[in-house]
C-alpha cells in the first residue's frame, strides 16, 4: 500500500490576506485560486516542491471563526522543513514573522517555533542528514 497526505484544510479570516502572507512571507506558491460561489473560493497553497498542500478555507459561521488560529489547541499543528534552517529564519523574521521559541540543535536538526498570522503554531526544521 501507499499512501500519503495530500492537503489538509486551514481556517482563515479572509482568503486574500492569508494568500498574500503565505506567499510573499513564507514564499509558498499559489497552486489554485478558483471561485466555488459568491463566498467560496477553492484556495491552495504550498511550500515550493512539497507535495502536501494547505487548502485555505475561509471560516463559514461562528463556530469556525473561533477555531482560526487554535485548530491545534494551541499546541504546534504544522512542521515546516527547510534545507536552509537559518536562511529561512533570518528570511522569515526580517519579514515580521513571529518566533515564540529560540532556535535549537535538537537530536533531529534544528528547529524553532513561530506563529503564522492567525497565530497557528509552527515547527521551522532542518532535519538531520
Amino acid at each position: 500500500m501507499n499512501q500519503q497526505i495530500g492537503q489538509l484544510s486551514l481556517l482563515v479570516r479572509d482568503y486574500d490576506e492569508a494568500i498574500r502572507y503565505y506567499t510573499e512571507v513564507l514564499d509558498f506558491e499559489l497552486l489554485e485560486d478558483t471561485p466555488m460561489s459568491e463566498t467560496k473560493r477553492w484556495v491552495r497553497v504550498s511550500p515550493p516542491g512539497s507535495t502536501c498542500h494547505l487548502l485555505l478555507a475561509k471560516a463559514a459561521n461562528e463556530t469556525q471563526e473561533k477555531q482560526i488560529g487554535f485548530q491545534a489547541g494551541g499546541r504546534v499543528f504544522l512542521f515546516l522543513y527547510t534545507d536552509d534552517f537559518w536562511r529561512d529564519y533570518r528570511k522569515y523574521s526580517s519579514r515580521g514573522v513571529e518566533f515564540i521559541r529560540e532556535p535549537a540543535e535538537e537530536s533531529y536538526g534544528i528547529v524553532s517555533v513561530f506563529k503564522d498570522l492567525y497565530g497557528n503554531l509552527w515547527d521551522l526544521i532542518e532535519r538531520k542528514q
